[in-house]
This record gives structure tokens, C-alpha cells and sequence, in this order.
């Protein structure tokens, strides 16, 4: 999955908790994130008005929080663990989550999002 495959996946699942999401398609979106927080940022101190990077928060975090249950579904685990980035230092386990690669094949949250195991593999492109 590329960049731009990726961030129009995250948006057009918004809501969408079923399914997984590959490594890719959580990287690529949270590379997204990090480059719209940057350019908002920047128009906030241009502007002096300083509600650009809130309103860029507000569209992401419905896509954000999904992409990271789906991911977590990927990994064979429920959306229920990212709650266990509120304990210091535990956040370090979905972080490791998030790095892994997913289950090959179906699991319990659905098929492989790329089809059948060995069609192709999740990496960046």
C-alpha cells in the first residue's frame, strides 16, 4: 500500500472498527498525521491565529483512533488494548503492536486485507 492509498483508506474507514489494517496503511497515515500537524503549524504562526492544527486534530482523530483498532486486529489483538497506552511505559506494547507484522491469513477480526497469504507482501512501496 502506498501514501496516498493508505491515508484515502484510513478516511474512507473513519468509523469502520472491522477488518485490519496492514503495517503500511497505519505508518503511511501516521506519517500523514505528523506532515499535516507540521504544515498547520506552520500557518498557525504565519496567521497568528492559531486554530488551524486544532481543526486538523478534530478531522483526524476518528481515523486515527480506527486505523490503530484495525491495525490491532491485524496482530490478532482487540481495539480494547489501545487502552493500555494510558499506564506509563505499557504504551510500549502497542507500540511493539504496531511494528509487528499482522497475522498471515484470516484471523478472528477477518481475512488478510491483501487476499490470499503470499499474494503479496506487506511492505512499503
Amino acid at each position: 500500500m502506498n501514501f496516498t492509498t493508505a491515508v484515502k483508506t484510513c478516511f474512507r474507514k473513519y468509523v469502520d472498527w472491522n477488518g485490519r489494517a496492514l503495517r503500511s496503511e497505519y505508518w503511511y497515515f501516521y506519517l500523514f498525521v505528523i506532515l499535516g500537524v507540521i504544515v498547520t503549524s506552520i500557518l498557525d504562526a504565519a496567521t497568528g491565529l492559531f486554530i488551524f492544527t486544532g481543526l486538523f486534530y478534530l478531522a483526524i482523530l476518528l481515523p486515527m483512533l480506527f486505523v490503530t483498532v484495525r491495525r490491532l486486529h491485524d496482530v490478532g489483538r482487540s481495539g480494547w488494548w489501545m487502552l493500555i497506552s494510558i499506564i506509563p511505559l505499557a504504551g510500549l506494547i502497542l507500540l511493539y503492536w504496531m511494528i509487528i507484522e499482522g497475522d498471515k491469513g484470516d484471523n478472528a477480526y477477518g481475512p488478510h486485507p491483501l487476499g490470499g497469504v503470499g499474494d503479496v507482501s506487506d511492505t512499503f512501496s
